[in-house]
């Protein structure tokens, strides 16, 4: 290994979400189910809001913690949705700027982060580029929340619980009942609680709660990325504690100075934008795939988000035998082992064309009988 490159580099692998990414783009016509990212396009308005900051020479740094029609703005929804709850805000750099600043902010060396198994490929990266020690808790076979596993799991040295729900990569989404009890207990045992709510708009069956109903000092990360198909525009947001925001601004200036400035100001205006229909959409492509898959795959029903997470047919010793297999037939899908320990399920992204959809289901269901 090159002396010049640190340590910490070496604790955790190159996304291999973005290996088959590269895949895809060598392909000529892929069944592309691998990226958790919105097939449909930015919003006119949105684009047009972005084009006039420009033009009217809205280009250098905001304000480290965002541009304040933006933050007023978002801090009104906030308050409504958060009623007698003292919150601050930050805008981030992406929601994934927001967990860079929250880990840098709460985790010293040694502590301890609780997380799910299965989980966001960047959490126990993130953990251990801060110098903490990911704790990753097993959901299989339901995916749920247990809370005496959280319980029966924290130490002395547990500095937080972060959560995700719906969740990247089940499209699992938590009850009331679990996530009140996990809130309960982080405020128990005087655990940070960061709740990741990048898909919370994104929830089918019934309407999304966040822990911050029952636990005043959760963290929450949000952002415009999924929700109005920003992904390359990183504008995301936090907000929580006053000490906690006030630390993760004070290394934003040091890190990200600010998220960029033209896309905030479009941020502002996606939401007055109207994105109901597109979250229509998605539920009608849940629906589509589980009514395509569950006679021939076993899986835990997609409440939220846009992925199902299938266990591998029988037939294959491995789920990434299965995902190799796919993709020799041009069926781009992501292992499983990529968000979890285990290598037994993969991840199905339905953020694709029905077209695409049906295709897909199509080959899987041939797969499923190999």
């Amino acid at each position: 290994m090159n002396p010049w490159i640190a340590d910490r580099t070496a604790s955790f692998d190159s996304s291999g979400i973005r290996k088959v990414f590269d895949l895809a783009a060598k392909m000529k016509n892929p069944i592309n189910l691998s990226i958790g990212l919105p097939d449909f396009d930015v919003p006119d308005e949105i684009k047009q809001a972005c084009v006039d900051a420009i033009h009217a020479g809205k280009n250098a740094y905001s304000q480290t913690q965002g541009i304040a029609p933006l933050r007023e703005r978002l801090a009104r929804d906030i308050a409504a949705e958060h009623p007698g709850t003292d919150r601050e805000l930050l805008i981030t750099s992406g929601t994934s700027g927001g967990l860079v600043l929250a880990m840098l902010a709460m985790i010293n060396p040694g502590d301890e982060v609780i997380f799910f198994d299965p989980y966001f490929v960047m959490y126990p990266a993130l953990v251990k580029l801060a110098g903490g020690v990911p704790v990753a808790i097993d959901t299989y076979p339901d995916f749920r929340m247990d809370v005496k596993k959280v319980a029966a799991a924290i130490t002395p040295k547990t500095k937080m619980i972060l959560i995700n729900s719906p969740a990247n990569p089940t499209g699992v989404t938590a009850s009331e009942a679990d996530l009140q009890a996990i809130a309960k207990l982080a405020a128990e045992k005087n655990i940070a609680l960061v709740s990741d709510e990048i898909y919370s708009r994104f929830q089918y069956d019934e309407t999304f709660i966040s822990p911050t109903r029952f636990n005043d000092q959760t963290i929450v990360i949000d952002g415009f990325s999924k929700s109005h198909a920003m992904t390359g525009w990183r504008v995301g947001f936090v907000h929580g504690p006053a000490e906690v925001i006030a630390a993760m601004t004070k290394l934003q200036q040091f890190t990200f100075v600010c998220a960029p400035q033209p896309a905030q100001w479009a941020a502002l205006k996606g939401m007055d934008v109207d994105l109901s229909h597109h979250i229509d959409d998605y539920r009608k492509k849940r629906d589509l795939i589980v009514a395509g898959l569950r006679d021939h795959y076993e899986f835990t029903h997609s409440g939220g988000a846009f992925y199902l997470f299938p266990k591998a047919p029988s037939g294959f010793e491995s789920a990434t035998s299965f995902v190799e297999h796919a993709i020799a037939n041009e069926l781009l899908i992501i292992p499983g082992k990529i968000f979890s320990s285990r290598d037994s399920h993969f991840r199905i992204s339905y953020a694709a064309s029905d077209e695409t959809l049906k295709r897909g289901i199509d080959l899987l269901k041939r797969l499923a009988t190999v």
